[in-house]
Parts: C-alpha cells; sequence; structure tokens
C-alpha cells in the first residue's frame, strides 16, 4: 500500500506512544509529536480510516487506534518492541525525535557523502551548520554522524553531509571467535608463554577448578619483576568478561567499549570455548 510520508508518519507516531501508553491517541498528541497542524491530523485521520488503517474509540478517553492492517501497511510486528532511531543535535539527545527513514543521495564521490534523513518530531530546532549523530538502527546498527546542510519542513527532512559512518553486521559472536588455546594451571610461566608463542595468540584460559585468562603482558610483567619461578595459576585473572556466543557483534562491541576490557570470553551453553578481542571485532567490520 502506497503512502504519503505524511501518512506514514502519522501511523508510525500513533503506533509508538499507543504502545509506550496502551490507550487510544489523540489527534493533538500525533500533531505536537510530528510537528503537524491538528487539522491536518484531523483530515489525514479520515483517509486512514477509509483505508482501514485506523480506527476511532469513541468516548472522553477516546482517540484513534492502529488496526492490524497498519502494522502490515508499515512492515512493523503487530506485538514487537517500540524502536527509537536517537538524533542527536549538536551532543544533545533530542527528546521525543527518532529518525525513520535515511536515504543516501551521494555515495560515489571521493571526498563527499549526503544523505537525506526524515525524522518523526519537530525539526524546526534543526539549522544548518547543526552536528547530527543519527543510530543505531535496529537491524544493522547503522550510526552516522554529519552536519545539517538543508532541512525540509514540509517533509520533516533533514539534509546532511555525512562525515562518519559504521554498520554492524547482524551476525552472532561465534562466527567470529576464536576457538580459546587452554593450559594447565601448573605450567611454569616460560611453558605458558611458549604455548601462547607457538598458538600465534596474546591470551589463554587456564583451566583451573575456577578457570581464569593469562595473557602475554601478563607473563611479561611477573617476569620484569622477578617472578620467573611462578605458576600460572598464580598470576591468572580470575574476573573476566563472558558473553555468549548467539549474542550479535553489537553487544561485544559495546560491551568492551563499556569496560575497556581487551578481551571476552565466548560461552555457549554454559560451556566456554572462546575468545573474542577488539582486533577481531575490527576484522570482522572490514571486508575482505
Amino acid at each position: 500500500m502506497e503512502l504519503t510520508p505524511v501518512q506514514r508518519d502519522i501511523l508510525t507516531a500513533l503506533i509508538n506512544i499507543h504502545r509506550v501508553e496502551g490507550r487510544a491517541v489523540k489527534g493533538e498528541e500525533i500533531a505536537e509529536l510530528i510537528d503537524r497542524n491538528p487539522g491536518t491530523i484531523r483530515n489525514q485521520m479520515q483517509s486512514l480510516k477509509a483505508l482501514n488503517l485506523v480506527e476511532g474509540v469513541p468516548g472522553p478517553k477516546g482517540g484513534y487506534r492502529a488496526t492490524g492492517e497498519a502494522y502490515e501497511a508499515l512492515n512493523i510486528e503487530a506485538t514487537g518492541d517500540v524502536v527509537t532511531v536517537p538524533v542527536i543535535r549538536n551532543g544533545v539527545l533530542v527528546e521525543g525525535a527518532t529518525a525513520s527513514e535515511i536515504v543516501f543521495n551521494k555515495v560515489m564521490h571521493s571526498q563527499q557523502c549526503d544523505g537525506v534523513v526524515r525524522v518523526i518530531g519537530n525539526i524546526r530546532n534543526f539549522d544548518i551548520g547543526d552536528e547530527i549523530e543519527v543510530g543505531p538502527t535496529p537491524v544493522n546498527k547503522l550510526y552516522m554522524r554529519g552536519t545539517v546542510t538543508g532541512r525540509d519542513d514540509t517533509m520533516s527532512r533533514l539534509i546532511l553531509h555525512i562525515e562518519e559512518m559504521i554498520s554492524v553486521p547482524k551476525v552472532p559472536i561465534k562466527k567470529i571467535a576464536r576457538r580459546a588455546v587452554r593450559i594447565p594451571p601448573n605450567v611454569s610461566l616460560q611453558e605458558a608463554s611458549r604455548i601462547l608463542v607457538h598458538n600465534g595468540v596474546q591470551e589463554a584460559l587456564v583451566d583451573d577448578s575456577s578457570p581464569g585468562l593469562i595473557n602475554l603482558a601478563d607473563i611479561t610483567r611477573a617476569v620484569a619483576d622477578g617472578n620467573t619461578s611462578l605458576e600460572a595459576r598464580e598470576i591468572m585473572t580470575r574476573g573476566f568478561l563472558t558473553i555468549d556466543s548467539e549474542e550479535p557483534i553489537y553487544e561485544a562491541i559495546k560491551m568492551l567499549g563499556r569496560t575497556g576490557a581487551n578481551q571476552l570470553v565466548v560461552s555457549e551453553d554454559g560451556v566456554m570455548w572462546g575468545i573474542i578481542n577488539p582486533s577481531d571485532l575490527i576484522k570482522s567490520l572490514t571486508p575482505a
């Protein structure tokens, strides 16, 4: 079903408010959210009713409610979560605004990339020259940052010169994690370092009763302090971060960024089997 941009914005706003509040939605609420005249909303609602996309709810607490056909028209699951694509203006999150569409209109220029972002919400506070951040989007975790070069109030669109953009593949951690090298807890530091170097890795799991992590940096530090007679279990790190193998790459990036950790131990059905570090994640984001 072909809908106009205004109709799509009205339906999206209606669905999002209903999901959050769990009630019928007033036309005035939609008008405020998408920055339209209430009379325009009322006129559009008549058209949407005729298309069987909206139904009226009578009574003092009445308003409008989207039909099942509306969810289908917007390709939204009726039982899905509310999805908001954040919009940040000059470093400040714009409350009540969400990006509904991103279109790239210049991608082949060696020095430039321009795009258009449709925003649900009031865009009249955006000015040319503002720095804008959009994302991450729900599926491919697209994030972009740019500068506003134009504004179309009638279509609720911002025209951007894009300066930075990244998209994280929607694949599980297990697709890029490395199987962990495992070493016994009682091996010497010399033997532990030999195992790490032989396998071309920086870290390994120590198979103790309470497992730990050991890496070349730990070994180098211990040797520098003169503790050459220690065993692997005596310098291993017992507290380490784990992530389930089915989690998407984006969750690993967030966890490493938030904690500053150097690696994550990957588990599957409660069994630790792999390791992933920032270098692995960078390789996954770089086309071969």
